[in-house]
This record gives C-alpha cells, sequence and structure tokens, in this order.
C-alpha cells in the first residue's frame, strides 16, 4: 500500500454511497434463495450469478462454480504476491414460513423507521445478505478510491449455509490450493450491541439427529387397543423427558466429561462487559424468574461455555383439527446438542443414541436420522489478524471491539481450520434483535453502514500489519 492508499477517502466514499449500497442490497434481498427447498433451486443460482457480477464490477476475477448441490461464488483480487485473506459468507436463506406472521412480503424489503434510526427488513436481511455485502461494497469503495487492494483478496459465497452445508467440505478438499490464505474473515456473527463492535472467539459445536421410536405395525383404535400395547407419543416422551435432571443438567452419561470451566480471566472480562439477563430474557418474552438451564450459571455461560441438549420439534399420530383416537404407529422427535470446546462431537452423538436405545422397551424399535456433527471451535485471540481487525473496529466505532462467544454453530469455521489450516476472524454487525430465522427479520441501516465502513478500515489496517 502507498502513502495514499489510507483508509480516510473510503471512509468518505462509503458516506457518499450508502445509499446505493442499499439500493444494491434490495437487489439481492428480493431474489428468494431458499436453500433448503427444491421449489427455489433456480432462484438459488440466480442469487450466485448476481453475486458474482457485483464482484466482477467491481473489478474481481469471479465465477460461479458448481458443487454436488447449490453453487458456490469465487473471487480473487489484488497483487499476487500479498499476503492473503479469504473472506467467507453465504448467500443462501432460511424459508420464510409462517408468511402470514410477517409485516410485509419476505422478499420486498422495506426500509422502516425504528428505535436505532432506520432498518431494512426481509428474509436474508441480517443472515447473511446483509453482513456479506458489507465486506462486498467495502471493496468497491476501496477500489473506486485507489485503484488497487493492498493485499490478495479471495471471496468464497456459500449457497447452502441454510441447509447443512453437504457440499463444503467435499468443495473445500478439492479446491484447497485454490483457497489457501492467511487468514479468513467470516461476516455471520453479531455486535456487543448498537455501538460496540465485536469479535466472536467461541462457537458452539452441534450435533442434530432425529429420532423416530416405532411401535405397532400400525396406526390403532385407542378404544380397542389402548393400555395394552407400547403407544410411541407416550413412550418418547417418557424417554425425551429423561435428557435433563431438576437441576437442568443433561443425564446423557459422558456429556461433561471433556468440559472445562471459564478460567477466571474470561469470567473477569464476561462479566465486565455488563449483560443483562433480565433485558435478554424479556427479548424473548421471559419473565425475569422464568429462565432456565444448568442451575448456579449466567445466562452469558449458559449459551456460551456451557452444552445443551434440546427437543427442537416432536410429533406422531393425529396433529390435525379435531379430535382422532388413534395410537399411532411411530413418533418422531429432532434433538440438537450445542457442544462446547474440547467436547468430542462424535463420541456425545453415539453417547445420546445410546442413551436413548437403553430406554426403548420390548415392543419398540428406533431409528436415527443424522444432521450435523460438529465440533465447537475457539479462535486464537493472540493472533496478529485479530489485533488488526480490532484496531479497525476501534477506528470506526472509537471503542474497543468486545471479545465474545456466541451460542450459535458456524461449521465452516471448523472447516477452514482442519482442512485449508487457517483460523478465522469472526467479525459481524448483527444485534441479538434481529429476529434471525423469525419473520420480520431485519439489519439496522447504521449496523449495516459501520460494517462497510469497519471492513475499510480493517483492510487498512491488514495493509500496515503486512507492511504493504
Amino acid at each position: 500500500m502507498t502513502t495514499t492508499q489510507t483508509a480516510a477517502p473510503v471512509l468518505e466514499a462509503v458516506d457518499a454511497g450508502l445509499e446505493a449500497s442499499l439500493d444494491r442490497l434490495r437487489e439481492l434481498l428480493s431474489i428468494p434463495s431458499v436453500s433448503t427447498d427444491p421449489a427455489y433451486a433456480g432462484d438459488v443460482r440466480r442469487a450466485a450469478e448476481w453475486c458474482a457480477g457485483q464482484l466482477a464490477d467491481i473489478g474481481f476475477e469471479s465465477a460461479v462454480l458448481d458443487t454436488t448441490g447449490h453453487p458456490i461464488v469465487y473471487a480473487e483480487a489484488g497483487p499476487a504476491d500479498a499476503p492473503t485473506v479469504l473472506y467467507y459468507g453465504h448467500y443462501d436463506v432460511q424459508p420464510p414460513d409462517p408468511v402470514e406472521l410477517w409485516d410485509s412480503p419476505p422478499f420486498e424489503p422495506q426500509i422502516v423507521d425504528a428505535e436505532h434510526g432506520r432498518r431494512i427488513v426481509a428474509r436474508g436481511a441480517v443472515d447473511d445478505k446483509g453482513q456479506l455485502m458489507t465486506f462486498v461494497e467495502a471493496f468497491r469503495a476501496w477500489r473506486r478510491v485507489h485503484g488497487e487492494f493492498p493485499v490478495r483478496i479471495k471471496v468464497m459465497l456459500e449457497g447452502e449455509e441454510e441447509s447443512g452445508s453437504p457440499s463444503l467440505e467435499p468443495f473445500l478438499e478439492a479446491e484447497r490450493e485454490r483457497l489457501a490464505a492467511d487468514a479468513c474473515v467470516v461476516c455471520d456473527t453479531g455486535m456487543w450491541d448498537v455501538d460496540t463492535p465485536a469479535i466472536t472467539y467461541m462457537l458452539r459445536g452441534l450435533v442434530y439427529l432425529q429420532v423416530t421410536l416405532h411401535g405397532p405395525s400400525h396406526d390403532l383404535h385407542s378404544g380397542m387397543y389402548g393400555g395394552a400395547v407400547p403407544n410411541p407419543n407416550n413412550v418418547l416422551a417418557r424417554i425425551l423427558a429423561r435428557l435433563h435432571d431438576e437441576s437442568g443438567r443433561v443425564q446423557v452419561p459422558g456429556f461433561y466429561d471433556d468440559v472445562r470451566e471459564l478460567s477466571s480471566e474470561e469470567k473477569a472480562a464476561w462479566d465486565a462487559l455488563g449483560f443483562d439477563d433480565v433485558g435478554f430474557l424479556a427479548g424473548a418474552g421471559i419473565a425475569a424468574d422464568g429462565g432456565m438451564g444448568e442451575a448456579g450459571r449466567s445466562v452469558l455461560e449458559r449459551v456460551w461455555s456451557r452444552p445443551t441438549c434440546d427437543v427442537n420439534g416432536m410429533w406422531g399420530g393425529y396433529t390435525g383439527r379435531g379430535a382422532k383416537t388413534v395410537i399411532p404407529a411411530h413418533a418422531s422427535a429432532k434433538i440438537s446438542c450445542r457442544l462446547v470446546a474440547e467436547q468430542d462431537a462424535q463420541a456425545i452423538r453415539q453417547s445420546l443414541e445410546q442413551f436413548i436405545r437403553d430406554l426403548v422397551p420390548a415392543g419398540c424399535r428406533v431409528e436415527f436420522e443424522h444432521f450435523g456433527c460438529d465440533d465447537a471451535i475457539r479462535v486464537p485471540t493472540e493472533s496478529r489478524w485479530l489485533s488488526a481487525a480490532a484496531a479497525g473496529l476501534e477506528d470506526v466505532y472509537g471503542r474497543k471491539a468486545a471479545l465474545i462467544g456466541t451460542g450459535g454453530s458456524i461449521p465452516v469455521v471448523g472447516m477452514f481450520q482442519e482442512i485449508l489450516g487457517i483460523d478465522s476472524l469472526l467479525v459481524g454487525f448483527g444485534l441479538d434483535d434481529d429476529r434471525m430465522h423469525s419473520p420480520n427479520e431485519k439489519f439496522e441501516v447504521r449496523c449495516f453502514h459501520g460494517g462497510i465502513r469497519s471492513h475499510a478500515a480493517i483492510l487498512a489496517r491488514f495493509a500496515e500489519m503486512t507492511g504493504g
């Protein structure tokens, strides 16, 4: 980077171009790229082609690369002999259901006034189209001002993050050389609050399975057979109720064996954040005394550093309107375990399945279907790349970035570590109340704007760090 390639004129360009940036975000949000539903496959590809076209307009060499599932957008720009940063985002979105709960059509983005100023409301606004557009628009402004990038930039945009990323691992294995980088920036996380940026260094892992309990060979009349045959609904409910004890601890054998306690330094840093437990629960519609989880743990401990086991869905028998007196042949439930560092996801899954098998009575049999098995991630906080990103965030917000954990899982971070050998900088601009995956998903315009400015400032800090 020459001495004239500073962040200041880029930030001015970002500010001047904000409305045009919002217009482009609205274009992307209007494409219903729902990856989990085959009916939207054409729209998913259309979103990929739109993203590739935007990167090409900025000056990237970009392409839409086919996988065994939805395509991946890949792009490169910048000097080939410079340090390389890989940027990751995903352009696919969750289904909009239930559509009737939206205040406006989910794929007709609206900008409305609210507490923090303007916000954009649409499916994918914060997860993850708005977030990926923060770095795309930062690149656009940088290129317009300076004409070249100070580091080699690679961009990878996935189209299956919301449907389990089935094609991602083989893609990373096949494209290992193409994707080689010194660091990775993942923009799919959040801020501490609307005024305080954050870098996430802890991600929980995930075990997700479906259990189906089979009983009679077919549905039976409850008057004729009730009390004489096992009812899969009753049996499965009893099994699920055994997952936790009265204090909220998971009863699966070995579940806590590898869970380590927070260090005193980490606990002190988390306490200093001033997290509002009561406000957090209120945001979910829960009274202050209505929280659950392991006894004696704060909310932050429960959602950042402790493992969980939850039933995400359960069904069996007749669920329509009115009455139908039936003993069902089958009952099913979806179960997810959020895991923390040091836990072995494969071992936890096996133990959970064995725990359930041991509780299945004679006259029933059980089968499992698997949807995910990923270890938790801790990102080294002493990384010079993380220090540079933190400095860039402070340049924009005028305050230090909080180092935080998150209760969610981003499997690609672990894949980048294992397959590409690089750690990720988890820099995001979402807020807790953005209604991710829910009706009326939104992204605050001030967060979108701050995200674009931050990526420009971080890019300048990367250049300083590498001597560019």
